[in-house]
């Protein structure tokens, strides 16, 4: 493990020893795959676990394990407290101005279903004068992308389809991204929700997010980020960037399946109506009325993923160690090495901003004459893992004329040799499938 913390003002890339001391901390990385050493390029999917990980939950479920908030005992006071450090550990992470702005949700999709949700409910009149803000109606906009994951479009569709709103969409260009001035034009004096992805899970574009909450901010619409490929990658400062709510999951950035995060500004959250209701999430209950808690509590019913979110706060904190600049800085090394190999092979079309383009440490690209499923089982035959398919993004690959691309993506434990070994290997995959000689004829 990369020990110390470097100051805040080191943004070198990871050094090759720190790297190999990084990934002796994951076990899984140290195993072969058809007869390769494993090349794990699908950390933008989800990100393995290391020891530190893995032995902070299994210490919690065999010495603290208990439900929280609802007990006397002392393995529940253990456990209530592992839950709420662990809360206020990713608080400090994202800026937060306090641990109640953190949400525990079961995932990304989860938390971004809560938001749109919650203004559903209050669209419907629940929730009392606090959710007036929230509500929404035929006549209002919803503005997104036509680059964004299907968990940032799906629930702002059936927000419209609920409310009578009209869901609109900044385009995207040739090369699936879209700018600033795209987004400026689509914000009028009707919109009430922006919602955009910080880091693009296909192009690996950067948002700019300040001139979208600017402009959104200034006509009173919320602006929800998708933080999923930032929160991992990169300095994620909620407060900084100004958004409202901002949402990502705990298994893309080292952590626990079954956990994510929706960060939201007080006021908002505790105006916001809930999403589920049950046990835990409440005040008082009668057979005619129940009264809800303030945030987070009123937002998180029933039995909570406690060791799950012990793990995450251990994910963090290693994360911290290391230092959020360098892993974006060893990412967005790795990130250009990446595009000048690929876009030197023949046949090769990578998706997104071009070489030296500010992006995040992952390639999506297209081999000519050669589906992306058998590129990626080419590569599984190398011991190379990337994903393939439409990566949850429908819309943008039928824009760009694609039904699914290759993405190779990158983390901490990610190597130049990793890498490299990727690029060789692709360069390979016409001549295997006999693309080059349909060229050639």
């Amino acid at each position: 493990m990369v020990a110390p913390a470097p100051t805040d003002d080191t943004v070198e890339p990871l050094t090759e020893d720190e790297v190999a001391r990084i990934r002796a901390d994951f076990p899984i990385l140290q195993q072969e795959v058809n007869g390769q050493p494993l090349a794990y390029l699908d950390s933008g999917a989800t990100a393995e676990r290391p020891v530190q990980v893995l032995d902070a939950e299994r210490r919690f479920l065999e010495h603290d394990n208990a439900a929280v908030h609802r007990g006397a005992h002392t393995l529940a006071a253990l456990s209530t407290d592992a839950y709420e450090d662990a809360r206020a550990t990713v608080a400090r992470f994202i800026g937060a101005a306090n641990p109640s702005e953190v949400v525990w949700t079961a995932n990304a999709t989860d938390a971004l279903n809560l938001v749109a949700y919650g203004i559903r409910n209050a669209s419907a009149g629940r929730g009392g004068p606090e959710a007036d803000r929230f509500r929404i109606g035929a006549g209002d906009e919803i503005l997104v992308t036509e680059a964004e994951h299907h968990a940032n479009l799906v629930p702002w569709q059936e927000l419209a389809a609920a409310t009578g709103a009209t869901l609109r969409w900044v385009p995207v260009d040739d090369t699936g991204c879209w700018s600033a001035a795209d987004a400026l034009a689509h914000v009028t004096a009707r919109t009430r929700v922006v919602a955009i992805a910080h880091v693009s899970n296909v192009t690996g574009m950067v948002a700019p997010v300040a001139e979208v909450v600017a402009a959104a901010h200034a006509v009173g619409a919320l602006v929800v980020l998708d933080a999923c490929q930032s929160a991992p990658h990169r300095p994620l400062d909620v407060r900084a960037l100004d958004v409202d709510f901002a949402a990502f999951s705990g298994h893309k950035m080292l952590g626990p399946n079954g956990i994510g995060v929706l960060w939201g500004r007080q006021a908002l959250l505790d105006a916001l109506p809930p999403f589920r209701t049950g046990g835990s999430m409440i005040t008082t209950v009668t057979m005619e009325h129940t009264d809800f808690m303030p945030a987070p509590e009123r937002f998180e019913a029933g039995t909570q993923p406690v060791s799950q979110a012990v793990a995450l706060a251990e994910a963090v904190r290693y994360l911290e160690r290391i230092g959020m600049r360098r892993v974006q800085a060893h990412e967005e090394h790795l990130a250009q090495r990446m595009l000048t190999g690929l876009t030197a092979v023949p046949g090769i079309t990578v998706v997104g901003p071009p070489a030296g383009v500010a992006r995040s440490g992952l390639a999506s690209f297209v081999v000519d004459g050669v589906h992306a499923h058998d590129v990626s089982q080419y590569l599984d035959a190398q011991g190379i893992a990337v994903r393939s398919g439409h990566h949850c993004a429908q819309p943008l690959h039928r824009r760009l004329g694609l039904t699914a691309t290759s993405r190779a993506s990158t983390y901490v434990y990610t190597t130049e040799q990793d890498v490299d070994r990727f690029v060789t290997a692709v360069a390979e995959i016409r001549g295997y499938f006999g693309a080059d000689a349909e060229d050639a004829s």
